[in-house]
C-alpha cells in the first residue's frame, strides 16, 4: 500500500497488524481518485474517512491537496498505524484523528459539513448500511455538492431505503464495489 499521487507520492503506508481494517487496493484507490478529480472533489475539500483504518483514503486525499481529513477509528492497533502513516507522510498537520466509535462521532452535534464521506467499515455485514443510514438521517453532514462513498464487497450490497441521499453511480473492481451518493431525491437503482 502506498500513496499514489500528490506531495506524499510513493510513500509506503503501514498496514494494520490484524484484520480490523478493510484495506483499499492501489488499483481501486487510483480509480476512486480519478473519479473524484474529474468532479473537482479533491483540492481544498474536507474529507471524513469514517472507518479510518490505516488512513489510506484520507491520506491520499490530503496528499492530493484536500484541506482536511478527519479519520474516525476505534481499534487501537489501527489507530497506532494511522498515526504512524500520517506522520511518515508528513500530512499530520491536516489530519484529525478521532479515537472512538464512528456512530458516536456521526451523532455529535454541530459537526462542520464534509465534501466527501468515505464509508469502508471492516467486513462485518450491515455496518456499511448502518453508517450510510446514519449519514442519511443527518444530510447537513454534507456540503451542498458533497457525496458519500461506500466501499463494500459486492455480495454485501443491497439497495438501501434512504430519505435524503440518492445513489448516482456505482463501480466494481473485482472483489470491491464503490457506491456513490449525493443529497437529493432517493433512487434505489443499481
Amino acid at each position: 500500500m502506498r500513496v499514489i499521487a500528490g506531495n506524499a507520492k510513493g510513500r509506503r503506508l503501514e498496514a494494520a497488524p490484524d484484520d480490523s481494517t478493510r484495506p483499499i487496493t492501489d488499483r481501486v484507490k487510483s480509480a476512486l481518485f480519478s473519479i473524484l478529480y474529474s468532479q473537482d472533489m479533491i483540492e481544498g475539500r474536507r474529507y471524513l474517512d469514517l472507518f479510518g483504518g490505516t488512513g489510506a483514503v484520507g491520506i491520499e486525499a490530503l496528499s492530493r491537496g484536500a484541506a482536511e481529513a478527519v479519520f474516525c477509528e476505534r481499534d487501537r492497533a489501527a489507530l497506532r498505524t494511522l498515526h504512524h502513516n500520517l506522520e511518515s507522510t508528513r500530512l499530520a498537520d491536516r489530519g484529525v484523528v478521532v479515537a472512538g466509535d464512528a456512530f458516536a462521532y456521526l451523532a455529535r452535534a454541530a459537526l462542520a459539513p464534509f465534501d466527501v464521506i468515505y464509508i469502508a467499515p471492516p467486513q462485518y455485514q450491515g455496518v456499511w448500511l448502518r453508517a450510510l443510514c446514519a449519514v442519511d438521517r443527518r444530510p447537513e453532514l454534507l456540503t451542498g455538492e458533497g457525496q458519500v462513498i461506500v466501499q463494500v464487497f459486492p455480495k454485501e450490497w443491497h439497495a438501501p431505503d434512504l430519505a435524503h441521499l440518492a445513489l448516482y453511480d456505482e463501480r466494481r473492481y473485482g472483489s470491491t464495489a464503490l457506491f456513490f451518493f449525493t443529497r437529493g431525491a432517493p433512487n434505489t437503482a443499481p
